[in-house]
């Protein structure tokens, strides 16, 4: 498309939420919302079409180095909880009809054939970038070969055009963090939370460690797939590539929170113009996820002091987008309720 038929496709969106029945702005947000949701569909009159939350699930090798309050074994008793209905994920999603996938991108558990379970595991949880590289070349490879099936395949069976990203690892704030620090430069205490709850001790401790992890693998570039390789996890190289498939099929991509947020810098990094089609659903209470929020200079939808994961941003936030869409396509405008514009 080329930049005039952008302007032309602008400024005929703008007049439409303009003369709707209601002062200039008067929606604030949700007026930008519905702007950048025609933008995306090339439209002036958007649709949301199955809406769907993917869940990507892996273990990490760092978890195991002191890094988490809670034990590794955690991530496949979430996973049996998801696929059993019993997550923060799931209530959420089935009160806004949302439809949720689980993919074991590399748990540190064997599982049966399961509905809404999608097999993809790369490995038993990654390697302890204490010591060495959490990922190998060849199973990034896998990652992303991985992704862009999935994408590829919830959007042919549902007609998707609107995906949020969740996820579940023990030890994976660990490799947001470094992640975090190793693309923006922003200071590496900074980009440390508490994750699943350390106390003020073991957070000193944490840092430590990743400061130590940083020493140990003295990455020679900052280049994303360099950075993702050393310090990612498993389900944190599938939601890069899975958003940046979502990307090239046009979908709206949901941003959930400080995990999420990072593999979305990561695609970035690799395609900036992914930008236009990402709507950032919540600021979490994860230390570095505002700072994130500030260097992508992006603007979140809510912020209710979440810090879960799971996608639950994406979930909670989707009825704001819902409006903003229904707005624009049901709200009368000026000319057909016969309301007075102003002069």
């Amino acid at each position: 498309m080329t930049d005039n038929k952008i302007t032309k496709l602008e400024k005929s969106i703008q007049h439409k939420i303009d003369f709707k029945t209601k002062p200039n702005g008067a929606l604030g947000r949700l007026e930008e919302l519905a702007l950048q949701i025609c933008l995306i569909q090339n439209t002036d009159s958007p649709e949301l079409v199955s809406p769907h939350i993917l869940v990507f699930a892996a273990d990490h090798g760092i978890a195991n180095e002191g890094v988490s309050a809670y034990p590794q074994d955690v991530t496949w008793q979430m996973v049996y909880n998801f696929l059993s209905g019993g997550a923060a994920i799931n209530v959420f999603t089935k009160q806004h009809d949302i439809g949720v996938k689980v993919i074991d991108a590399g748990v540190n558990k064997d599982f049966e054939a399961l509905p809404n379970l999608i097999s993809a595991k790369v490995g038993y949880g990654t390697k302890s970038f204490l010591s060495e590289q959490a990922i190998t070349k060849e199973q990034l490879t896998e990652c992303k070969k991985q992704a862009k099936q999935i994408v590829t395949d919830v959007i042919e069976k549902t007609k998707c055009n609107i995906i949020g990203f969740g996820e579940m690892g023990i030890g994976n704030t660990s490799s947001a963090s470094l992640l975090m620090h190793c693309l923006t430069n922003i200071d590496l205490k900074e980009c440390i939370g508490k994750g699943t709850g350390l106390d003020n001790e073991q957070l000193i401790k944490k840092h430590a460690i990743l400061k130590m992890a940083l020493e140990n693998n003295k990455l020679e570039t900052n280049l994303p797939n360099d950075v993702l390789q050393t310090f990612g996890g498993f389900e944190i190289a599938m939601i890069t590539e899975a958003m940046l498939e979502a990307y090239d099929n046009n979908c709206i991509i949901l941003v959930d929170g400080f995990i999420a947020t990072s593999a979305f810098l990561v695609a970035t990094k690799i395609n900036p113009a992914i930008f236009d089609n990402a709507i950032f659903c919540h600021q979490s209470e994860e230390k570095g996820h505002q700072l994130l929020l500030n260097y992508l200079n992006a603007k979140p939808l809510v912020n209710l002091n979440m810090r879960l994961g799971e996608g639950t941003g994406c979930a909670v936030a989707y009825p704001i987008i819902q409006s903003a869409v229904n707005f624009l396509n049901q709200m009368a405008s000026f000319e057909t309720a016969g309301v007075s514009n102003k002069d």
